[in-house]
């Protein structure tokens, strides 16, 4: 009770100072400014909660050879540069195989050689599918003489010369003949034998020995698997052809920049003109490198990039509606596995933990709750790191 009366006693001489005010409604505004007063103290706290204060005088400062400079702001638009490789994309892949088991008698085109669909590409011998097409005449006969039969079974059914289920019977043969006719048939086309042949093996009786492979799709031959003489199995890869327009490039971009990439950011491949976008972003990182790979899709500027060619690729990106701001190299230090800076204060300075942008040799942009007319340290760096330590440690 005692102290709830000091404080109203306490009250009642503070609200006297806002005389001539009624005094309810100085105590009202003294209320009022104490809790706001408390709010500024929590925003104050929250905004300050990853900051740390290092104690310093001017005799201090000096005596360290400690130096500030004011951070520049960075234009929205900012460039970053990162290695990269051209591939092909996988979707644009195609692999020629050989259709059965045999002997590659010719190979008709070579590496590098642009291709258009359904040309002849390479020459198979292949008891296989002499194989094949002796069991295609075989389903051949074997569909005419259930067909022949099952009319004869009509007659015999219309004239009540035989029961009716010798008529379901010759039903069913017929149609398990003319399946595995038309069977036989579809396996003739996957071995690559096209219609006019297969009609003249129906009509001709006539068995090849030799087939010919055509290239499934139009594109450019980028590697050929087999030679001449060779033997191989059915599904052999023989040729892969590949579409070269449009082209991807895998960026190399360590772990630290990943928050600066992100789907859709245009990329630029300097030394040959060619454009492109982000399609894809890892979200792994590799172990031992440190790096995550980016994906951009670009067109090929007639043709100047090519697959499996190095190169460094520059991503242009917006850094949106955070400020970015640009300082000195010598101003950022590592510190708990954080970057931080150091801003001058009216006690000294402050250590406050920061985002890493880009880094070249002399400026490194940034993303930190700083202002433009703020005091960056860029000289004496070693001292403030040695406080920063043993604050931290306390």
């Amino acid at each position: 009770m005692k102290l709830f009366r000091a404080e109203a006693c306490e009250r009642r001489s503070l609200c006297a100072g806002f005389a001539p005010l009624p005094l309810k409604v100085a105590c009202n505004a003294l209320v009022a400014i104490g809790v706001m007063g408390m709010v500024h103290s929590a925003m104050a706290a929250q905004t300050t909660e990853a900051d740390i204060a290092i104690a310093m005088d001017e005799r201090e400062v000096r005596y360290a050879g400690i130096t500030t400079t004011r951070p520049d702001k960075e234009q929205r638009e900012i460039e970053l540069s990162f290695p990269g490789a051209v591939a092909i994309p996988p979707q644009q892949l195609r692999v020629v195989a050989a259709p059965a088991k045999g002997l590659i008698e010719t190979m008709l085109v070579a590496s590098d050689e642009a291709v258009r669909a359904g040309e002849p590409v390479a020459q198979l011998r292949s008891m296989e599918i002499v194989e094949a097409q002796r069991q295609f005449l075989a389903a051949l006969a074997d569909e005419a003489l259930a067909a022949d039969r099952l009319r004869r079974i009509q007659l015999l059914v219309e004239a009540k010369a035989t029961p009716e289920r010798e008529l379901r019977a010759a039903e069913t043969t017929a149609v398990n003949a003319k399946a595995q006719l038309d069977e036989r048939r579809q396996i003739l086309a996957l071995m690559e034998l096209s219609p006019a042949e297969i009609e003249n093996l129906q009509a001709t009786r006539k068995i090849l020995p030799t087939v010919t492979v055509h290239a499934p799709a139009s594109g450019m031959v980028v590697k050929r698997h087999v030679s001449p003489g060779e033997r191989v199995d059915a599904a052999a890869p023989l040729y892969t052809i590949a579409k070269l327009d449009p082209l991807w490039v895998n960026i190399q971009v360590p772990a630290s920049r990943l928050p600066a990439i992100s789907v859709g950011d245009m990329v630029v491949l300097p030394a040959y003109g060619a454009k492109g976008r982000i399609i894809r972003v890892a979200r792994t990182i590799d172990p031992q490198t440190q790096s995550a790979s980016a994906v951009a899709e670009i067109d090929t500027n007639g043709e100047a990039v090519r697959p499996g060619l190095a190169t460094t690729v520059t991503v242009k990106f917006n850094q949106g509606p955070e400020p970015q701001w640009s300082v000195p190299s010598a101003s950022v230090v590592r510190h708990r596995d954080r970057s931080w800076v150091f801003v001058r204060s009216k006690e000294g300075f402050v250590a406050r933990p920061i985002q890493v942008i880009a880094e070249s040799p002399s400026r490194t942009s940034i993303r930190a709750d700083i202002a433009g007319d703020d005091e960056v340290v860029d000289r004496g760096i070693i001292a403030l790191l040695s406080e920063l330590a043993l604050a931290d440690k306390n």
